[in-house]
């Protein structure tokens, strides 16, 4: 077993080595940073993601309620076009805006409808005071097609598609259903 000489002293570490771990605590930190960054991106998006779904399914529920009651035909559930004058839903992809004289979203009487938008309590914290802020869905595009579905004239195929941006990433909700001639 090696033993000591007297007078020899034990030997710490060298300025390398220390430069060295400090590199590689450094390389740690700077990785727990970025993903606290995007936890927090992630985060802020999922209200996002949530006001698509909810903006997907007003879509479907109008469409459903106004066939359901009678308010329109079964012609018109289908989406507006040169070949088709009375489809009620227009095509491609749409600004969210609340709903026109009709009360259904996405047709063609939005055209001239303002913008949609999502309310936040105001200064004294109650939705649904006079103090409400709106905040604008623009960063929000719904699109409504309308099928027939293969091999049955009496089914039609929804699908409601809502693109956003959310921080840096473009992201996209699909509906997809179908809906009966029948009451």
């Amino acid at each position: 077993m090696p033993t000591r000489k007297a007078g020899q002293s034990a030997k710490g570490f060298t300025l390398l080595e220390t430069m060295i771990a400090l590199v590689v605590l450094a390389v740690g930190v700077l990785g727990l940073a970025a993903m606290l960054g995007d936890s927090l991106a992630y985060m802020q998006g999922s209200e996002d993601d949530f006001i698509a779904q909810q903006k997907a399914e007003e879509a479907v529920e109008a469409i459903f309620t106004a066939k359901y009651t009678n308010s329109i035909t079964w012609a018109q559930v289908s989406n507006f076009s040169g070949g088709n004058p009375t489809g009620l839903f227009l095509p491609g992809a749409q600004a969210l805006t609340v709903p026109g004289a009709d009360g259904l979203v996405g047709s063609v009487n939005d055209v001239a409808a303002a913008p949609d938008y999502f309310l936040d309590p105001g200064p004294d914290g109650k939705l649904g005071t006079a103090d409400d802020i709106k905040r604008p869905l623009g960063n929000f595009t719904r699109t409504i097609s309308i099928t027939n579905y293969p091999g049955d004239a009496n089914l039609h195929n929804i699908k409601v598609t809502v693109n956003y941006t959310t921080g840096r990433l473009n992201k996209t909700y699909t509906l997809n259903t179908l809906i009966s001639a029948f009451d």
